[in-house]
C-alpha cells in the first residue's frame, strides 16, 4: 500500500520514495500509455543526431557509455538508447575503427519499475562474435544495460565517466511541490488549485523557483559526471508564454479536466476542500529564458541548440470520433503520470473516482480536448565549456 497523508507530496523525500510513472502493463500504465512520447521522440530524432555527432570520441578500446535519465519503464528508453548506440557506431566506423563497447545505464527513482522495463529489454548478442555481426542482429542488444536508481537532482554516477547524457519528458517533474504552494500562511497558498496553471502570481513565483533550483542541480551534477567532450540531450515540457501560469499542453490535462474532477469530489463530500489543497502537481513548464538564465547561471555548459519545439498531443487514439475514446484515453494519460501521486494522497478507491471524473469530462470535451491539447518542448543540446 502506498502511504497516505496530507503532506505526502510537500517533501522531496517523500516524493522520491512513492513517485514513479504507472508501473506493470495495464491498461493505464506507463508502458501502455506512452505512445505520444514515442511520437514526439520519433520527431526530435533529427536533432538529437545533431547532438550525437558533437560528442567527442574516444579511443575504441574504451567503453562509450550513455545514459537515459527519467527513463521510466515502457519500450521508448529502449528504442532511442538504440537508436544513440547505433548512430555512434557508424561515426566509428566512419573513421575506420572498429566500434568500442557500449554501456546503457538506465536511470530513474528507485519506485520506478525497473522490473518491466528490463523484460522488454531484448538479450544480448553473442560477444564471442564480431561487433559487426553484433549490430547487424536487430532483435538483440548491442550494449551492457543497467539500472541505476536515484533522483537526477543529486550525483548518480562517478566523476568524467559518462559520454553522453540523454532525458526526456523527466526534467519538468520538480523534486518536490514547493513548501509555500501548500502553506495556508503563505502568499503562494494555492488554494482551490492542484495545479500552478491559472493560479496566482506568487505561487508561480514559488514554482519557478523551485525548477530553477532544480535544474541547477541537475546540472552541476552532470558536469562532474560528464566525460570532457561529453554532451547531454535534454527535452522537457515548455512553454511560450512569458506569464508562468499559462502552462499550456499540461494548462489544459491537469488545470482544467484534472482540477475540476478534484472540484467534483469535494462537491460530492466524498473528499474536503482541504484535502484538495493540500495535492499539487509537482510540474513546471519552462520558458526558454527560464532554462537558459540556469544554465548560464551554473556556468558549466555551453548551449549547442536550446529551442521550443512543438511536441503535438499528448493523446493517441484510434478513432477521433469516438468520444468514450478519447475520455478514456485522457484519463489513462493522466493516471500513468499522476496516478501513483493521487493514490497516496487519497487512496486508491477515491483515485478510482477521481479519474472516474476524468474521464466523463473527457468524453463530454472530446472534440475540443483533440483540437487543443498540444504539448511544446524544450529542447537543449548541451556539452561542456
Amino acid at each position: 500500500m502506498a502511504p497516505k497523508g496530507d503532506d505526502v507530496v510537500v517533501s522531496s523525500i517523500k516524493l522520491e520514495k512513492i513517485f514513479s510513472m504507472k508501473g506493470g502493463k495495464g491498461e493505464s500504465s506507463y508502458a501502455n500509455n506512452s505512445q505520444a512520447q514515442a511520437i514526439h521522440a520519433r520527431s526530435m530524432l533529427h536533432l538529437l543526431k545533431e547532438t550525437l555527432d558533437n560528442v567527442q570520441l574516444s579511443s575504441p578500446q574504451v567503453p562509450f557509455v550513455v545514459v537515459d535519465l527519467g527513463c521510466s519503464s515502457g519500450s521508448n528508453t529502449i528504442y532511442i538508447v538504440d537508436v544513440i548506440i547505433k548512430h555512434m557506431s557508424k561515426r566509428y566506423e566512419a573513421l575506420g575503427y572498429d566500434p568500442p563497447e557500449f554501456s546503457a545505464f538506465f536511470s530513474d527513482l528507485p519506485s520506478n519499475d525497473f522490473n518491466t522495463l528490463f523484460q522488454l529489454l531484448p538479450p544480448m548478442a553473442n560477444h564471442g562474435g564480431s561487433m559487426e555481426e553484433t549490430l547487424a542482429a536487430d532483435s538483440h542488444r548491442s550494449y551492457f544495460a543497467a539500472g541505476v536508481p536515484g533522483s537526477f537532482y543529486r550525483r548518480l554516477f562517478p566523476s568524467r565517466s559518462i559520454d553522453l547524457f540523454h532525458s526526456a519528458f523527466s526534467l519538468h517533474w520538480l523534486s518536490q511541490v514547493p513548501e509555500s504552494v501548500l502553506d495556508k500562511r503563505s502568499a503562494a497558498y494555492n488554494k482551490g488549485r492542484v495545479f500552478i496553471h491559472g493560479a496566482n502570481e506568487s505561487t508561480a513565483i514559488a514554482y519557478k523557483k523551485q525548477f530553477q533550483t532544480d535544474l541547477a542541480s541537475f546540472l552541476r551534477s552532470r558536469a562532474m559526471e560528464l566525460k570532457k567532450g561529453g554532451s547531454m540531450f535534454l527535452v522537457c515540457l515548455g512553454r511560450t508564454s512569458v506569464d508562468p501560469t499559462d502552462q499550456s499542453g499540461p494548462g489544459l490535462l491537469f488545470g482544467t479536466h484534472f482540477q475540476d474532477a478534484w472540484d467534483d469530489l469535494v462537491q460530492e463530500g466524498l473528499i474536503t476542500s482541504e484535502k484538495r489543497d493540500s495535492f499539487n502537481i509537482p510540474v513546471y513548464a519552462s520558458s526558454l529564458q527560464d532554462f537558459k538564465e540556469v544554465v548560464e547561471d551554473v556556468g558549466s555548459f555551453t548551449i549547442n541548440k536550446l529551442e521550443i519545439f512543438k511536441g503535438g498531443s499528448p493523446l493517441v487514439v484510434n478513432q477521433p470520433d469516438d468520444a468514450a475514446e478519447v475520455g478514456r484515453a485522457l484519463a489513462n494519460s493522466c493516471r500513468s503520470v499522476a496516478g501513483v501521486l493521487v493514490d497516496a494522497h487519497i487512496g486508491d478507491h477515491l483515485g478510482n473516482e477521481l479519474f472516474a471524473r476524468v474521464e466523463q469530462r473527457g468524453t463530454g470535451q472530446s472534440k475540443e480536448l483533440l483540437e487543443q491539447l498540444q504539448f511544446l518542448h524544450i529542447v537543449a543540446s548541451l556539452s561542456l565549456a
